[in-house]
């Protein structure tokens, strides 16, 4: 946690932190003490300490492990996990975030800890199809997902939305315009509906939440590194798998069966996207147990092969 990555630096000696605030005031006087009133989060969450002097490495350690922080994030071990704003937060979530990342890095404690992967591990968590979170480029990413097309309350709708704006705001040209009950409303192709939410963002009379049938997805094998290889976009590992909040046994089994099977099978500075490549997708569902079903099968021809994911200049 004090290796030199990450995104902005925050002076710790600006704003003190009030006494309600325990663990911020810990972390600015370990800033002052050690590196200069400086700390950072990297774009990973993980918090650091940017230090000069090698000597003070041991020291801060130490403290912070007295305290009960535990100590990692770096080289070839998991990250912090990158996550949405879940059930609390936002209006189109399809499951929770920070109660599954929770339950997620609990099972996963001991591979944020040690460096024994063969790679650098990057868990994603978004909680709709709208993926604020980086779950298209991480090697193991969970994603929530709506399978049931938004419930249009005819009634408030004139009151509360612009048809026409609601009508743009769908990607696939699902909604179009209605008369209900002699009143301006809209109508749903569900074969066209991918169940992002964006409907509801502009319409609130357009709800998408549904207990019985919201749940989770997992993608893995994607990338922003252009080392060894160019990025890569995650892929479907499992397409559904219910949500059982608080612990999410399923999610959390399933997450840490692939962590471990490509911590024993995939060779040193692999990525967990270039392991599959080289075994095949056959051999990662046997390896991992996964069913496949007809929804691994991508019918969207091109797309992954055209666009431009690569910083290498090439000639």
């Amino acid at each position: 946690m004090w290796r030199n990555r990450g995104t902005a630096s925050t002076r710790c000696a600006r704003a003190r932190p009030p006494a309600e605030h325990p663990h911020a005031a810990h972390l600015c006087r370990f800033g002052d003490k050690y590196s200069g009133g400086y700390l950072r989060f990297t774009s990973r969450n993980n918090l650091e300490f940017l230090l000069d002097d090698p000597a003070r490495i041991e020291p801060l350690k130490q403290e912070l492990i007295a305290l009960g922080y535990p100590l990692g994030g770096t080289n070839n071990a998991i990250s912090n996990i990158v996550h949405t704003q879940g059930w609390i937060h936002c209006h189109s979530s399809a499951t929770d975030a920070s109660g599954l990342v929770k339950c997620v890095m609990d099972a996963l404690y001991e591979r944020f800890t040690h460096e024994d992967l063969p790679a650098k591990l990057r868990i994603a968590v978004a909680c709709c199809l709208n993926m604020c979170g980086a779950v298209h480029c991480s090697d193991i990413a969970i994603l929530g997902v709506h399978r049931l097309p938004p419930k249009i309350q005819h009634g408030t709708l004139p009151r509360v939305c612009e048809v026409p704006t609601l009508i743009a705001s769908c990607p696939t040209g699902a909604i179009r315009p209605a008369t209900v009950d002699g009143k301006n409303s809209v109508a749903v192709v569900e074969q066209q509906c991918m169940y992002c939410g964006n409907c509801y963002t502009v319409c609130p009379a357009m709800p998408m939440n549904d207990a019985d049938n919201d749940g989770l997805s997992i993608w893995v094998g994607g990338k922003v590194s252009n080392a060894r290889s160019v990025p890569k976009f995650s892929k479907l590992a499992i397409p559904f798998l219910p949500n059982n909040p608080p612990r999410w046994p399923e999610v959390v089994e399933a997450v840490v069966k692939i962590v471990d099977v490509y911590a024993k099978h995939a060779r040193k500075y692999e990525r967990v996207g270039e392991w599959i490549e080289r075994i095949g997708w056959p051999r990662f569902f046997q390896l991992t147990g996964f069913e496949f079903t007809r929804y691994h099968i991508d019918d969207f021809k091109h797309a992954a092969l055209t666009y431009a994911r690569s910083a290498h200049v090439r000639f």
